[in-house]
């Protein structure tokens, strides 16, 4: 399933229609509509996001989000995730040896 369908699909479950949508998130009819058709990929990232957000998908993987996660966090935990999974076996010992480090810093401690 494409993400254009992904989309499409969260739209029709949650606000019935697509028109209905465009109104409420003050996107041209017209624009969502061709999106929708040919493919997000050239719809500006933003909006992207802003899609999502109403929708609760994660913008990454157009996943459905648990209620109450926050976006900005969930994104830059797969960016992260993403960059480590591309580490060897020693890099990423080594990163997880300097998480270990940074969790004894009072600045980094959970309240």
């Amino acid at each position: 399933m494409t993400k254009a369908e992904i989309l499409k699909k969260e739209i029709l479950q949650q606000y019935k229609s697509v028109r209905q949508f465009a109104l409420d998130m003050s996107i041209p009819y017209s624009t969502l509509v061709t999106a929708l058709d040919r493919g997000i990929e050239g719809m500006a990232y933003g909006t992207v996001i802003k899609m999502c957000d109403r929708l609760n998908l994660n913008p990454v993987d157009f996943s459905t989000l648990e209620q109450g996660t926050d976006l900005g966090k969930k994104i830059v935990e797969n960016r992260v995730m993403q960059q480590y999974v591309k580490l060897n076996k020693v890099g990423r010992k080594k990163i997880l040896d300097m998480m270990g480090d940074f969790s004894q810093l009072d600045k980094y401690q959970a309240d």
